[in-house]
Parts: C-alpha cells; sequence; structure tokens
C-alpha cells in the first residue's frame, strides 16, 4: 500500500555558530557527564583557534536548500524541517513547530547514515521525547533506512578521495586511511557501526584502487572520556606514526564517517592529523565530503521514495547485507 507523508525533517548533532555559543554547546552536549572544568576549557579553545564556527548547521541548511529543489523536481511536495539535539533549532522545538502546523506524518533523515546507539537510536529517543510531551496529538514520526552503502554514498566519497589522492606527489610511497568517529568498544559490540564502516571503506576502496596496489587502513578519531574505558582503535594520529615508521610518505584521508562536513573533520583531521603528518615528514591530504554532492542529495530523495513508491533513481545498496532494512529492529544498538 502506498503510504504518504506532509514533512521530511533533518536531524544532526548540532554546532555552534559563533565564539559566545560555544560555552552554551558544550555545557549542553556534556550535562550531567561530570567533565572537568579544564578539559571543557580545553575543548573551548579548539572551537576558537577556527574561529568558534562550525560548518555543520550551515551545511545542512545548504542541503536542505538542495532537496526542497530535488524534490520539487520529482512532484514531491512536502515541507523539509531541520532539528538539532544540541543546537537552535532543537528536535523538540521543531516537532512543537511541526505539530502546530498540523503535520501529521513525518519522515526523518538523520545526517549519520551508520548503525550505533549515539548516530541513529539516541536521535530516535530524542524524538519519541519530544513526541510524548506533546502527547497523543504529536507528528508519527518514521525513520529512513540505514544507507551506508548506498551509491548515492559510495561514489561520491570514492571520487573526493581519487581527487584527495592526486594532490599527493606520485612518486611517493602512499596509503589510503578511511577515517570515523571512535566508539566505546561496549558500545560497538552492540550495533553494526564498525562492520558498516569497514564495508562502505571497502566499497570505496574497490572504486579508488582497483588494483589494490595502494595500503589501507582503517582508523578512528575524536574518542573523549577517561583512558580506562577502551575505544575504537588505531587513533589515526597514532596510525599516521605507524605508516610513517614503516615507509609510507603520504596519506590520503576518506572522513567516510562524516557525510556532512563538521568541527571534528576541521579539527581532528585538517589540524591534528595533519599536523602529526608533518611532524613525521608525510605529505597529508584530506578528501571533502559528500554532503553538497547532487548524488548524494538525490539518495536522500531515493530512500525518501523508497517509502512513497515511487521510482528511484539508483540501486538500493552495494554492500553485502542489511541494505534493505526498512526500519530498526526493536531493542537494536543499546547504549554500551
Amino acid at each position: 500500500m502506498e503510504k504518504s507523508y506532509d514533512a521530511l525533517l533533518l536531524v544532526s548533532f548540532g554546532a555552534p555558530e559563533s565564539i559566545d555559543q560555544v560555552e552554551p554547546f558544550l555545557n549542553r552536549i556534556t550535562e550531567g557527564k561530570n567533565i572537568p572544568p579544564d578539559r571543557l576549557k580545553e575543548i573551548a579553545e579548539r572551537y576558537k583557534t577556527i574561529g568558534g564556527i562550525s560548518p555543520l548547521n550551515s551545511n545542512i541548511r545548504n542541503l536542505k536548500k538542495l532537496l526542497e529543489i530535488e524534490l520539487a523536481n520529482r512532484d514531491i511536495n512536502i515541507p523539509i524541517f531541520i532539528g538539532h539535539r544540541n543546537a537552535e533549532p532543537l528536535i523538540e522545538k521543531t516537532i512543537n513547530d511541526m505539530n502546530e502546523m498540523g503535520i501529521s506524518n513525518c519522515l526523518t533523515w538523520l545526517a549519520s547514515p551508520y548503525s550505533s546507539y549515539s548516530s541513529c537510536r539516541q536521535y530516535t529517543e530524542n524524538i519519541e521525547d519530544a513526541c510524548s510531551k506533546i502527547g497523543a496529538n504529536a507528528p508519527y514520526m518514521e525513520q529512513i533506512r540505514r544507507h551506508h552503502d548506498h551509491p548515492g554514498l559510495i561514489e561520491p566519497a570514492a571520487d573526493n578521495l581519487r581527487a584527495a589522492l592526486e594532490k599527493l606527489p606520485s612518486n611517493k610511497k602512499t596509503a589510503l586511511l578511511f577515517s570515523a568517529h571512535s566508539l566505546p568498544v561496549s558500545m560497538a559490540d552492540n550495533c553494526r557501526y564498525e562492520a558498516e564502516i569497514r564495508e562502505s571503506s571497502s566499497l570505496i576502496a574497490d572504486l579508488v584502487d582497483p588494483e589494490n596496489k595502494l595500503p589501507k587502513e582503517i582508523v578512528w578519531q575524536s574518542r573523549s572520556g577517561p583512558p580506562s574505558v577502551p575505544w575504537l582503535e588505531p587513533d589515526i594520529n597514532d596510525k599516521i606514526k605507524e605508516l610513517a615508521s614503516e615507509g609510507i610518505e603520504a596519506v590520503a584521508v576518506s572522513p567516510v564517517g562524516f557525510p556532512v562536513e563538521n568541527f571534528e573533520i576541521l579539527w581532528d583531521l585538517d589540524h591534528e592529523a595533519s599536523d602529526e603528518a608533518n611532524n613525521c615528514g608525510m605529505s597529508f591530504s584530506r578528501a571533502d565530503t559528500v554532503h553538497n554532492d547532487p548524488r548524494f542529495i538525490s539518495m536522500i530523495g531515493d530512500l525518501l521514495c523508497e517509502r512513497i513508491n515511487k521510482p528511484i533513481h539508483a540501486k538500493a545498496g552495494l554492500g553485502a547485507f542489511s541494505s534493505q532494512l526498512d526500519k530498526c529492529e526493536e531493542g537494536c544498538c543499546p547504549n554500551g
């Protein structure tokens, strides 16, 4: 049976857009976590180093504009909303606004295509909490399926990594690095996050280096929390030092875990990893994210069309597992 929706909600982590927003933003994301003040000050200084502005929110707004054009070209006339977990407009406020406008049946798209508590289920809980406060009249919310292996993600990421690779000296021994946000091992053990990152990376690598001539590594970034808690490894900076000791002279990095450019990319990759490579005498090149690519925008349109039985433009998935999952399984991705 054909299903209809009267809105699309784009959901992301959210970020500060000025220096004066940094402290309230950090207080919000660390509320109840007993983070030492010195640690918060250190993170605030990182934001100030790049002007206090993360590109995430503006990139989501631009994605919304491009998607409005995409849907209009497909004769799909529904409003698109934005809701962030940690910045205005907050998820709860946006859903309240939608409710006041009479929205009754909404599809949501999350800015991360990967399955984990922090990249998927926690957002679902945020949405459920917002709806529970409204009560019985709250909009019915459904989530677009996970899509780590969709060609609209994989093919632009491959093109961007290829472009980054071409910026490096051709006579240097080069490795490809695929970087994603690390997770506590206890959380990663209860979801498909690591497997999906590895499959996405493998699909990208097959397009960039089909003859498998270059060394390739999955690396992790942006870990936090006490050192006593194990997180996914290796850290990208540790891997760069290790590769340098093995004779690698250049690295091209794909931010595979981040389709939309954000602060973590600017700091962890463009600042810290780039500096580490330079300290090791290595050339460094980072691939662009995919959020502006027409194929990525078309992918979101396809994921919507899958739900309403309209034609799609690309094959649903390139990977080996679960690309057809319409809904998250109940109890999936617990917070380890």
